[in-house]
This record gives C-alpha cells, sequence and structure tokens, in this order.
C-alpha cells in the first residue's frame, strides 16, 4: 500500500480531471443499461401484446429512434472525450513520473552506477513506468466504472425480482475468495518476471555497445549462448506468470458462468408458473451480462494492476536509492574563485568496509599553478581528483577552494567552476554544436565557435558535411579520438572555468593529435589551477609541481629539475620511460 500512496502524489493534481472522467465515463457505462430493459418493453408491450400490427410498429419505432439518438447522437463525444482525458491523464502522470525518475538518476553517486547495470537502470525508468499507467486508467478510472455499472445493474433487477437477483450474485463470495487466492501469488510472479525482464535488458545494452569487442574477438556463438540463458531465464519466470494467470482466470471465469445457469433454470421455473414475464426473463439475462462482465473485466484489471503494483514497487525502490553525494541544508553558494586549492589530510575509500585508497594526502596548490599527479596505476592518482568536484567524499580530512570546504558549498557552484578533460571523453549522439554547447548552453554561436578555435577544432570541423550541425553518432563513433578531445577540450574553454582537471587526455593518441590537443591544453591551462595526471612524464615537465602518488600517499613532491637532482622514484621513473621511447625509435628509424 505504500507505493500506492505514493504514486497518488502524482496523481493528485489531476484529481478534476479523474472526477470528471469517472462522471462522464458513468454516462457513457449508463447508456447501455437501456438496452435489457428495451428488450423488456420490446417482448411484452410490443412483440406479446395484444393490439393490430400497426400499433405494434408504431410503438417500435418510437422506441428504437430514442435509442438510435442516444447512441449515435450522445454517446460517441462521450465516447471520445472519456477516451481522451483518461489517457491524457495517465500519460501526464506518467510524464511528470519519468521527470521525477531522470532527477533522481542526475542526483545518484557515481558509486550508485559502478555498481549497477545502465540497462537496469533505463528498464526501471522507461519499462516500468510504463507499465504503472494501467493503475491510473484501469485502478483509478475503469474499476470505479464498472463497479457503478455493476451497483446500477444490480438495482434494476432488485426492482424486477429480488429472489432472482440473489440468485444472480449468490457467487460473489466465492468469486471474492477466489480473486484473493490467486493474485497475492500473482503480484509476486509479476515482480519476479519483471525483474528478469530488466536483466534481459541490462545485458543486451552492454552488448550492443560492446558489438565491436565481440567482432573484434569472434565471440558471436558464445554471445549467442550468453543471451539465450538469460533470455531463457525470462522465458521461464514469464511462463510461471501465465500459468498461474490462466489458472486465476480459470477459476474465476468458472465461478461466474455457473450464475447465468442457476438464473435461467430459476427465471424459467417463475416463467412456467406465472410469476415472471417472458419479456422480464429476456431482460434478467441480458443484464446478467451487465453484472459479470464487469466482474470478468475487474479480473482482467486485477492482472494488469497486479503489473503495475510490482513495477511500482521497482519504481519507488529505486527512488527511495539514497544520494551519498547531496548538498548540505545550510550549503552556500561558492563564490567565483581565484583557485587555491588545499588537501588536508585527505583519507578516501570507495566501499564502506573497504581499504583505503588515499592514506592522508596533504596538498596545496596557488592559484593559476599546474600540477601534475604521476605514478603507477592504481596509485589514488584519479581518485584524489575527483574529489575535488565531489564525485565522491573524504572518509576524513578535508579539501578546500579558497578557504571554502566542498561539502559546505552547493554542487552546481563548485562543479560551475571546475573543467574536465579525461582521456575518454563522453559525446553525445548530438551535432557537434550541441556537444560543445554543453560547456555553457546560454553562449552566442561566436563564442561557440570561437572556443573550438581555440581547442584547434574549427578546422576540421569545417570540413564535415555539414559543419557545427553535422551529427556525430552514440559516444562520438563517426570521430577519430583525437577530433573527440578537440571537442571536449572546445567544450571546457567555452565554460571558462577557474580549475581545470586533465585525467590522460593525451594518452592514446597519435603523434599529430597529440600535438595538437597539447597546444590547446596549454592554451586551455594558462592562469586556471590546472591538475593534470599523466602517465607519460615527458608532457608534464612543464608542471610547477610535480606530485608522486604512490599506494595512496604522497612520495615525492616538487618540480622536475628538483625531483631529478633528487634521483628518487621519480628520475627512476622518468629515466626508464626515456630509455624505452628511446629503444622504440631505434627499433622504427
Amino acid at each position: 500500500m505504500g507505493s500506492i500512496r505514493r504514486y497518488l502524489v502524482f496523481v493528485k493534481p489531476y484529481g478534476t480531471k479523474i472526477g470528471l472522467t469517472i462522471v462522464i465515463g458513468i454516462i457513457k457505462f449508463g447508456i447501455p443499461l437501456i438496452m435489457p430493459l428495451l428488450l423488456k418493453y420490446v417482448v411484452d408491450d410490443v412483440l406479446l401484446a395484444k393490439m393490430p400490427a400497426d400499433d405494434k410498429m408504431k410503438n417500435l419505432l418510437y422506441a428504437m429512434a430514442i435509442v438510435f439518438f442516444l447512441f449515435t447522437i450522445v454517446r460517441w463525444p462521450i465516447e471520445y472525450w472519456r477516451q481522451y482525458l483518461a489517457q491524457s491523464v495517465s500519460n501526464t502522470v506518467l510524464y511528470d513520473i519519468r521527470n521525477r525518475a531522470f532527477d533522481h538518476i542526475q542526483k545518484l553517486s557515481l558509486r550508485y552506477f559502478h555498481n549497477h547495470r545502465a540497462g537496469e537502470v533505463i528498464s526501471r525508468v522507461i519499462n516500468d513506468v510504463e507499465q504503472t499507467k494501467s493503475f491510473v486508467d484501469t485502478g483509478l478510472m475503469n474499476i470505479w466504472l464498472d463497479l457503478v455499472t455493476l451497483l446500477i445493474a444490480l438495482g434494476i433487477m432488485f426492482s424486477m425480482d429480488g429472489w432472482l437477483t440473489l440468485v444472480a450474485i449468490c457467487m460473489f463470495p466465492l468469486y471474492g475468495f477466489s480473486v484473493k487466492y490467486f493474485y497475492s501469488r500473482l503480484r509476486h510472479l509479476t515482480r519476479v518476471r519483471s525483474q528478469a525482464l530488466a536483466s534481459l535488458q541490462a545485458h543486451l545494452h552492454e552488448r550492443v555497445q560492446g558489438i565491436p569487442v565481440i567482432k573484434g574477438f569472434a565471440l558471436e556463438e558464445h554471445e549467442q549462448v550468453q543471451f539465450d540463458e538469460r533470455n531463457k531465464t525470462f522465458l521461464t519466470r514469464a511462463l510461471e506468470h501465465t500459468s498461474w494467470n490462466a489458472k486465476t482466470f480459470a477459476v474465476v471465469n468458472t465461478v461466474t458462468d455457473i450464475a447465468p445457469l442457476l438464473v435461467i433454470a430459476v427465471a424459467g421455473y417463475q416463467v412456467i408458473h406465472g410469476n415472471l414475464s417472458v419479456g422480464e426473463l429476456v431482460a434478467f439475462y441480458a443484464y446478467l451480462d451487465r453484472l459479470y462482465a464487469p466482474l470478468r473485466r475487474l479480473v482482467n484489471s486485477s492482472t494488469t494492476l497486479t503489473q503495475a503494483f510490482a513495477s511500482m514497487d521497482r519504481v519507488f525502490e529505486f527512488m527511495d536509492e539514497k544520494y551519498e553525494i547531496a548538498d548540505k541544508p545550510d550549503a552556500r553558494e561558492l563564490p567565483p574563485v581565484a583557485g587555491h586549492v588545499t588537501f588536508a589530510n585527505v583519507h578516501f575509500r570507495y566501499a564502506p568496509d573497504g581499504e583505503d585508497v588515499l592514506k592522508g594526502i596533504t596538498l596545496t596548490v596557488e592559484p593559476g599553478k599546474t600540477v601534475a599527479l604521476v605514478g603507477a596505476s592504481g596509485g589514488g592518482k584519479s581518485s584524489l581528483i575527483s574529489l575535488l568536484p565531489r564525485f565522491y567524499d573524504v572518509r576524513e580530512g578535508s579539501i578546500c577552494i579558497d578557504g571554502y570546504d566542498v561539502r559546505d558549498v552547493t554542487m552546481k557552484s563548485l562543479r560551475s567552476q571546475i573543467g574536465i578533460v579525461l582521456q575518454d571523453n563522453i559525446l553525445f549522439s548530438d551535432s557537434i554544436k550541441e556537444n560543445i554547447l554543453m560547456g555553457n548552453p546560454n553562449a552566442s554561436e561566436e563564442e561557440m565557435i570561437a572556443a573550438a578555435k581555440a581547442a584547434n577544432a574549427h578546422d576540421f570541423i569545417m570540413e564535415l558535411p555539414n559543419g557545427y550541425d553535422t551529427e556525430i553518432g552514440e559516444r562520438g563513433v563517426k570521430l577519430s579520438g583525437g577530433q573527440k578531445q578537440r571537442i571536449a577540450i572546445a567544450r571546457v574553454f567555452l565554460k571558462n572555468p577557474r580549475i581545470l582537471i586533465l585525467d590522460e587526455a593525451t594518452s592514446a593518441l597519435d603523434l599529430e593529435s597529440e600535438h595538437l590537443i597539447q597546444q590547446s591544453l596549454e592554451r586551455l591551462a594558462h592562469n586556471r589551477t590546472t591538475f593534470i595526471v599523466a602517465h607519460r612524464l615527458s608532457t608534464i615537465t612543464h608542471a610547477d609541481k610535480i606530485v608522486l602518488i604512490e599506494d595512496g600517499t604522497i612520495k615525492e613532491e616538487g618540480t622536475h629539475q628538483e625531483l631529478m637532482s633528487a634521483q628518487g622514484a621519480y628520475y627512476k621513473l622518468f629515466t626508464v620511460q626515456n630509455l624505452d621511447r628511446v629503444e622504440a625509435n631505434m627499433n622504427n628509424p
């Protein structure tokens, strides 16, 4: 019930529309209830009445004219507005929920996305939210309309013959017991089926993204087996759900089919003994359909609602994920900064019960200076810079910018003053223009082009078929690595941050691209506080300070000349890299 109450919060703003839809629906469902009374009138007062044939025809035509008017002139606009309002409300509710879910996604920490597959998250926001739609149009509208129809039919039937009506509803208790018994398990099976579908979708999403790897390693047959296993798991869950659902329908429909047989037997007995007219028997039997058709629809609705409730549980389970990184209630805006950064005794671990990957890091960076973080992979370099924009929070110690602890200011004001260029930057399947404008969506076209020129990207962009309007495909697959990197740099130029983070920004590129990008990065880093994470030490010899990090601690720090003179770990690492490069050049003259 908790999920239903929470869902109703999204429905509440549209209560007036829902009420209007129900009223219109009652009229829509009420008009067909005239049909059994019409049958009674035609049988008893026209067909079996003792009057001239002309009078019978006249009465029949009058009755049919009234009914035709109701069904052709009155009912069709009612039908239109009922359908339109019902769909309008349900789709708008889903729109609101998806917006809230996407807002929630953007507030979750990176740790959540490292531990959960993208396909499963997408399944929660798209598939499960869509499945809840039936709660609005079925649970909040159709069920009430069916109940009202049922009550109206019962009222008319009681007015015709009370005892016969009691015979008609004698199976209601058994119907109610059957529904309660079967649907308690059906909800569980529906939830399990949804989870299996989400797992299948997540697997498929990953494999579609990894098609180049599958083809490159000739893994098609292996991956077909892997997919078949998950597909078979979903099939098993779906068949379990289908089997139980079929049992539900078999039992409930059998129960609802018994009552008409009892009514025919009792009504026939009364007609034979003159206690009921033929017209009343016909009308009564017609009302049985109006009575039990809503019950059968309620069974269908229960199946649909079971799916909706299971999906609701999954949606709100996702939306209950805690925000590991959030603004404090009293967080203030970070004013424009000069770029003075201090790390004071910083300890950090990724998992609460894991080991620290940073162990007491203390570092001070003056405004406008460039600091290079070097060392073996896994030493903690990228972990350290990920704490600066609060992708994660320190376990112990503090990080301050111009004296402001990053945990005391709003994340938006903090991150708006930090620019990041990664080794593998994410580009979206929009135009080049849209990707650059992510640095500053409000920038003019002139500012956008200037940023591209500063990043050495303008020339190659103008050579593309549609220039800045060229669509670059998912993750920028239509561009080379160097081109993607220059667009990412243009994005940061447009943002114009005071603090810059370059994480392996020039690795894995050809020499020409690396030269162009190195020029762009030097231009970008000018007069900004810059953190560079690099494996190739030859690219950071110009840094104002070089910090060697090993096993989560600072082993050495100083300028390139100071560290080379000290002949410590940095000296050995730099010497080894230079020897490797010399040998490579000798082997490839």
